[in-house]
């Protein structure tokens, strides 16, 4: 299993960013698959989610109507488009499968002016 990270960056507060989570080694569109996030000196914690037919979505409270989940399951890929961003949205982003509780390596989203 091998989930991939991609898209992270600097950006000013008020900016957009676009992750993308490449997936292999399981069957993706099987699978609901989350994003987390990871702030220096926080608990990791789970920012957004969609099952396996993209159909049902969850999002934080912190998130809501600023970031969207998608994915496409003839690309096995899972994005997390992040608009607004602000400073507290500074973080380690990690793809998730529930497929073997798999993670992915994280990519680094810094967001400052």
């Amino acid at each position: 299993v091998q989930l991939v990270e991609s898209g992270g960056g600097l950006v000013q507060p008020g900016g957009s960013l676009r992750l993308s989570c490449a997936a292999s080694g399981f069957t993706f569109s099987s699978y609901a698959m989350s994003w987390y996030r990871q702030a220096p000196g926080k608990e990791r914690e789970l920012v957004a989610r969609i099952s396996s037919t993209g159909i049902s979505t969850y999002y934080t409270d912190s998130v809501k109507g600023r970031f969207t989940i998608s994915r496409d399951n003839a690309k096995n890929t899972v994005y997390l488009q992040m608009n607004i961003l602000k400073p507290e949205d500074t973080a380690v982003y990690y793809c998730r499968s529930s497929y073997r509780d798999s993670w992915g390596q994280g990519t680094q989203v810094t967001v400052s002016s």
